[in-house]
């Protein structure tokens, strides 16, 4: 499993452009730090902002997994989606297929497991969850950790949650701010299997948009946290910056108007350690 920290290329969606502030800062940041970016073709829509979601997941250097993309909350704005198929084509990776609904947004890969939330379960009705499990991990090659979805969030996004850290260590999100209850069901789901940091910012009322912070963007060795314009961010750096000392953590301003569309940094771009690849499908 090719996991964040080991990517080396950002593919960008030409949609964000319309998201002139956070497209700009983005790009001089990446700019900056000699991060090869490159736009999707077929993207050029104002409602093709989105990236991570679609585009699959990087199993190996010359592997990525294809999977169904079609979440129940573009059910009747399948023109959100743009033409991935065409897409990967385009791009000539060698993908292998999996016939299950999987949303990228609900994937964080550590090395050796991939984390994500029950609302996998939702998405592919009439299979049992022993049997989708076994499915997802027979499509990821690996262990597949499932975790309570945030009814709060529709998307049912693992990505806002939790991050990783490293193989037995994930950084999540400051829900003891806002959500006691969940934070606690999360520690129960996850403590036999993690050790578990996590966010908090000692402020009173903290900035309801705060959760974005922790769906950053990392590559290269860098993380790009995107910036509120709000009294966490720098609190947020200083953190996130003690939990990858190895890294050099990097806000990105003005990125408020894209986080109350939903998304962030991580939902904006995919990321892999680039390679030469061929159009070549597999079935899972």
């Amino acid at each position: 499993m090719i996991c964040d920290c080991q990517t080396n290329k950002v593919y960008l969606a030409e949609g964000i452009r319309h998201y002139e502030t956070v497209a700009h800062n983005l790009l001089l940041a990446l700019y900056n730090e000699g991060i090869e970016t490159e736009f999707l073709r077929h993207t050029d829509s104002w409602k093709h902002v989105w990236a991570r979601d679609y585009m699959p997941i990087q199993l190996t250097k010359t592997r990525f997994l294809q999977y169904r993309y079609a979440p129940d909350y573009l059910k009747g704005y399948e023109d959100y989606i743009p033409p991935y198929e065409t897409i990967c084509q385009g791009l000539r990776l060698k993908r292998m297929e999996t016939p299950l609904v999987i949303d990228g947004g609900n994937v964080v890969k550590c090395s050796n497991c991939v984390v994500m939330t029950d609302k996998v379960l939702k998405e592919n009705p009439g299979h049992s969850e022993w049997y989708l499990r076994k499915r997802l991990e027979e499509a990821f090659e690996c262990e597949v950790v499932l975790i309570p979805w945030d009814r709060y969030e529709m998307f049912g996004h693992v990505d806002g949650m939790v991050r990783a850290i490293g193989d037995h260590y994930l950084l999540m999100n400051n829900y003891r701010d806002f959500d006691k209850d969940l934070q606690q069901r999360l520690r129960d789901a996850l403590s036999g299997r993690f050790c578990i940091a996590e966010l908090h910012y000692d402020v009173p009322r903290p900035s309801r948009l705060s959760w974005a912070y922790l769906n950053f963007l990392q590559v290269k060795k860098c993380i790009f946290v995107p910036g509120l314009g709000v009294r966490e961010d720098e609190k947020a750096v200083e953190q996130i910056q003690g939990h990858y000392p190895h890294h050099k953590v990097i806000l990105v301003p003005g990125c408020q108007e894209l986080v109350r569309e939903g998304g962030a940094l991580n939902c904006i771009s995919w990321s892999i350690l680039a390679d030469r690849h061929h159009s070549k499908k597999e079935n899972v």
